[in-house]
């Protein structure tokens, strides 16, 4: 209170400042308390709300702004009456049980009533007219069996004792095997390894069904097959880089992996398995690397020498491909969408739901990709897709870009909204180039979807043993991908590749090996 001056106006002054320095506090202390509040409720929708992006019948319902002809910002109210929509009609599948597949043997069990039963009550025997059929499946469990090689012996009986040129005795020549010296077989491997790298059953689990079927086949030796097979297949490996690297698209991404015994680093290390796809269309190679980095300097040297359009997520490592003369960098629109849908996950849906600006970046979005959907149904040629690319997705990406450059100012960076609009502006020059061919899509989502079975796979068997496991099982996926990306079933195409590659030795009986160059409807991979 000493300190207190006597005059009025400098009392004054001094509470106009504490009310000033007060209100600038509080209005700090709202903008850091809401930006709390936004990460704390995405991370309890990441936790605990749905895992899907799709919007769900309620959200659509209410929001209205994604289906409007005309944007509008969706905190102002309208007093004008809501269009009606027209729902146009449609026709329902018949509801019933779908026929099973032709494909499957059939077991006829004959069901006939008893001979006395065929008599009808005048005394009569009656005839047959006819029969009812139904059919039911069933499932005889996996059955073990042991291929037992014989290899007849012959000799000469007039050379015995006699010295010759040659032998006496002759043998039939050891079969070529993928494993030499192994019980392992072309069946099993497949089985096997179809199992972890298509159904997501760690070898341990394996082990036990094999006991549970009275037979021993140990995790341990699973794995060593599965890094002799993969082993085998560097030629292939190298015959669908060769594939990748002819372009016209190279789809790119990566993923965590966690591998034990790497040197020099500890076991809590997260490496990373990288995905490239490409090749000619309706083609396509898929190779998976392992690498203990997640530095750009992978995808440089995997990419070396190739010109044409690469598409990637946003991540800082693939910016060096911006600078590459020939290259043609494309952004990734799913991603874009992704910080949006994030902001409305955070907002959670306790009350009454209020449309608010990631709704409008989102309406923009869902424009594009009705005009991919349209397009795809009309099966339009490239040419003509990047036509009306051009004509119709162009001025929505125009105003889109004249909206995010307006909330840039008005939005602060820190927050969910903030940095949506950052992300998607400063990816704005790649996320615009698929407009410019037909033979690329709004998103990564092919690199996405090849990369899915690995992360799926990951939550079973959790890590790798060893850096040399990590990398068998890069050249498996890249072989089982490929096959299913080509329309192959993964079990006959890896018992067709095990039968096939002990007996191959030029490059064009490996290039006939690959999943491209077989026919899904070849007989020789069925079996």
């Amino acid at each position: 209170m000493e300190n207190l001056p006597d005059d009025i106006s400098r009392l004054k002054g001094m509470i106009v400042s504490l009310t000033e320095h007060y209100s600038e506090e509080k209005r700090r202390y709202e903008i850091e308390n809401k930006l709390l509040r936004e990460q704390v409720l995405l991370m309890k929708s990441k936790l605990f709300g749905r895992k899907t992006e799709k919007l769900s019948s309620a959200d659509e319902a209410t929001q209205e702004i994604l289906f409007d002809e005309v944007y509008v910002e969706a905190e102002e109210e309208s007093s004008q009456e809501e269009p009606a929509i027209e729902v146009p009609a449609h026709t329902r599948r018949k509801s019933g049980r779908k026929p099973l597949p032709e494909g499957l043997p059939r077991v006829e069990v004959i069901h006939d009533l008893k001979e006395e039963e065929k008599v009808c009550g005048c005394g009569c025997t009656m005839e047959r007219i006819g029969q009812e059929t139904t059919e039911q499946l069933d499932i005889v469990p996996a059955r073990m069996q042991v291929i037992r090689h014989i290899r007849y012996k012959y000799v000469c009986k007039s050379c015995e004792g006699v010295e010759s040129v040659g032998p006496t005795v002759k043998i039939a020549p050891v079969p070529e095997q993928i494993i030499p010296k192994s019980i392992a077989t072309p069946g099993l491997l497949a089985h096997i390894f179809t199992a972890k790298f298509v159904d997501a059953v760690p070898f341990y689990r394996q082990e036990k069904q094999f006991e549970r079927l009275g037979v021993e086949v140990n995790r341990t030796s699973m794995s060593s097959w599965a890094m002799k097979a993969a082993d085998l297949c560097g030629p292939i490996m190298e015959m669908l880089r060769a594939e990748i690297m002819t372009g016209p698209l190279i789809n790119a991404d990566e993923t965590t992996v966690q591998v034990l015994g790497e040197p020099g680093r500890s076991n809590t290390s997260k490496s990373y398995m990288w995905i490239f796809r490409g090749g000619p269309p309706g083609k396509p190679a898929l190779v998976y690397q392992y690498h203990p980095s997640r530095s750009g300097e992978v995808a440089k040297k995997y990419l070396d020498g190739y010109k044409g359009y690469i598409q990637t997520d946003g991540y800082a490592g693939y910016d060096f491909l911006d600078d590459l003369p020939g290259i043609v960098h494309v952004g990734c629109w799913a991603h874009a969408r992704r910080k949006f849908m994030e902001i409305i996950q955070a907002q959670g849906k306790g009350g009454k739901y209020k449309a608010g600006s990631a709704d409008v970046a989102l309406g923009y979005i869902q424009k594009l990709y009705a005009i991919e959907k349209d397009a795809r149904a009309l099966k339009l040629e490239p040419e003509e897709l990047c036509r009306v690319r051009q004509q119709k997705s162009r001025p929505i990406l125009d105003e889109f870009k004249v909206w995010l450059d307006k909330k840039a100012l008005q939005t602060p960076p820190k927050g969910l909204l903030g940095k949506a609009v950052a992300y998607t502006l400063g990816q704005w020059s790649r996320l615009i180039k698929y407009i410019d061919s037909g033979l690329l899509t709004p998103d990564n989502n092919l690199a996405e979807n090849a990369i899915r079975p690995f992360v799926v796979g990951r939550k079973n068997w959790l890590f790798s043993g060893n850096p040399e496991g990590a990398r068998a099982s890069a050249i498996l996926y890249s072989l089982i991908e490929t096959a299913k990306a080509n329309g192959l079933e993964p079990y006959r195409y890896l018992r067709h590749l095990f039968e096939n590659l002990p007996l191959a030795y030029t490059a064009d009986e490996y290039r006939a090996l690959m999943p491209q160059h077989i026919d899904p409807a070849n007989r020789v991979i069925n079996l």
